[in-house]
């Protein structure tokens, strides 16, 4: 560092960072050692953190220990104004795609066009597309036992069929809303001018290369880590038959099937794309004949590619192909609900608590801190933003914790993201893949596959923990290539 960036770093107050180490060492103790609920102890975080901040924002002459309390409350209600809705009916597409038999109809189309000897390809293809409305640990669920129909009509690959569901789940679970960690980085790093379509148009690309790449080692860990098919609680091998055996005609068409997943997608990158041709791309405003012309058409596009409008729309495909399918009255619908509306109300509040506790460590000013460090030492924001949430995943576990709170901190590095020369989209796919990196036994994902394949600590060890480890490095390794031949800014 020269004399001046020295003299500034001597003048930066570093209790910031004693914050910020202390509210990390209490949520992974909290959450890792002591076992506690993650909501509580992410929202008794962001209190912590207010309490120990200096100075938060607010109108004075408040009390400042009541004002971390109702800041971080604010955070939380903010966080959650933002996801609930979006996450709610994503729970209600996954429930109806698996109810209505439309997960299984994508997964036999896909085997189907791709022949047995690619079922890897097909099993990592539908993966992929089913975790973009489904949590993983549903998608896993739905899909194993077709993995090991497959192993035991085959003989052999039961290894590689397990490792191509897990690698098209996680890699959409960290990088394509509405999963909730994706869709709260999205948000969060909106103000640097990352919006939700370009996210999800950006974490779908992305997200091949590291795909086919880990289709590729699974090939060989299929050989290097034999592992036999067994018998595991609650699918046992006499009853996989019955699943192949199960007559197509019984579900939904495959158009038809794909399009409450397929649909939000598009309706939500079109609004995004309306607004790169507003500001980036003439010729295409041209073709409407005026700018005006293109202004009271792209009023209607940015409608219907509104994230709560898309996801809304996606439901009511959804619902129709169960109600289509099953017979059902609206009212055996709404009970059907009930259970992923559960689930996903445990999700929301989690999120929001940890966006709550990602603004509240904004509040507190480590960003200020980290910043003038990093850049003292020309650290590259990509590389840091990885870092982050790689280290706070190892520690504690969860990927979606993982996001909120690097996300949180990368924002209060960045502030307006003028430092930042690539586009912030780049910030957003580093905390996807650095979310990624490293499951193991603190993670509920490593016992979920673990348990469900019937695969030993050992095993899953040497199998899930590698895979997570490998996409995670090559996406880093893809994501800092791109943002250094293609920066967008």
């Amino acid at each position: 560092m020269d004399s001046v960036t020295a003299a500034a770093a001597e003048s930066i107050s570093y209790w910031p960072l004693a914050v910020l180490g202390i509210s990390m060492v209490f949520i992974v103790v909290g959450i890792a050692i002591l076992r506690i609920h993650p909501f509580l102890v992410l929202s008794l975080a962001a209190i912590l953190t207010g309490l120990m901040t200096t100075q938060l924002p607010g109108v004075p002459p408040m009390n400042p220990l009541v004002q971390a309390v109702e800041l971080s409350m604010s955070e939380f209600g903010r966080a959650a104004g933002n996801i609930a809705f979006v996450i709610l009916l994503a729970a209600i597409i996954g429930m109806c795609l698996l109810e209505s038999g439309a997960a299984d109809k994508i997964v036999r189309r896909s085997i189907a066009v791709l022949g047995e000897k690619r079922a890897p390809l097909a099993l990592l293809g539908s993966g992929f597309f089913l975790s973009i409305p489904v949590f993983f640990d549903t998608v896993f669920f739905l899909l194993i036992p077709l993995a090991r129909a497959l192993a035991l009509r085959t003989g052999h690959n039961y290894v590689l069929y397990v490792l191509a569901i897990c690698t098209g789940g996680v890699i959409t679970h960290v990088l394509v809303a509405p999963t909730p960690g994706p869709l709260l980085v999205a948000e969060t790093l909106g103000p640097l001018g990352l919006d939700l379509g370009t996210s999800m148009v950006a974490g779908i690309l992305c997200g091949v290369i590291p795909a086919v790449a880990m289709l590729y080692l699974a090939h060989w860990l299929d050989i290097k880590v034999p592992i036999p098919l067994r018998e595991t609680p609650g699918a046992p091998l006499a009853e996989l038959q019955a699943i192949v055996d199960k007559q197509e005609s019984e579900l939904p068409p495959f158009m038809l099937s794909i399009l409450p997943v397929l649909l939000p997608v598009l309706m939500i990158a079109s609004a995004s794309f309306m607004g790169l041709a507003q500001t980036s791309l003439p010729a295409v405003v041209s073709l409407f004949g005026s700018e005006d012309s293109f202004a009271g058409i792209k009023k209607y596009v940015d409608f219907i590619g509104n994230k709560n409008v898309a996801m809304l729309t996606g439901t009511a495909v959804a619902i129709y192909i169960l109600v289509r399918q099953k017979k059902l009255g609206l009212h055996k619908v709404s009970d059907a609900m009930g259970p992923p509306l559960e689930t996903a109300g445990v999700i929301i509040l989690i999120t929001a608590a940890g966006g709550a506790f990602g603004a509240m460590i904004r509040h507190s000013g480590v960003g200020n801190v980290i910043k003038a460090i990093a850049e003292g030492y020309g650290v590259n924001y990509v590389l840091l933003a990885w870092v982050v949430a790689a280290v706070i995943r190892v520690a504690q576990g969860s990927g979606t914790v993982a996001m909120i709170t690097a996300a949180g901190l990368m924002l209060a590095i960045l502030g307006d993201g003028e430092v930042l020369t690539a586009h912030p989209v780049y910030i957003f796919l580093a905390i996807g893949f650095g979310a990624l990196f490293c499951s193991w036994m603190n993670d509920s994902g490593f016992w979920v596959v673990g348990k469900l394949s019937g695969f030993t600590e050992q095993e899953t060890l040497k199998t899930w923990t590698v895979l997570t480890i490998f996409i995670s490095v090559v996406g880093l390794i893809e994501v800092l290539l791109l943002s250094w031949i293609l920066p967008l800014k």
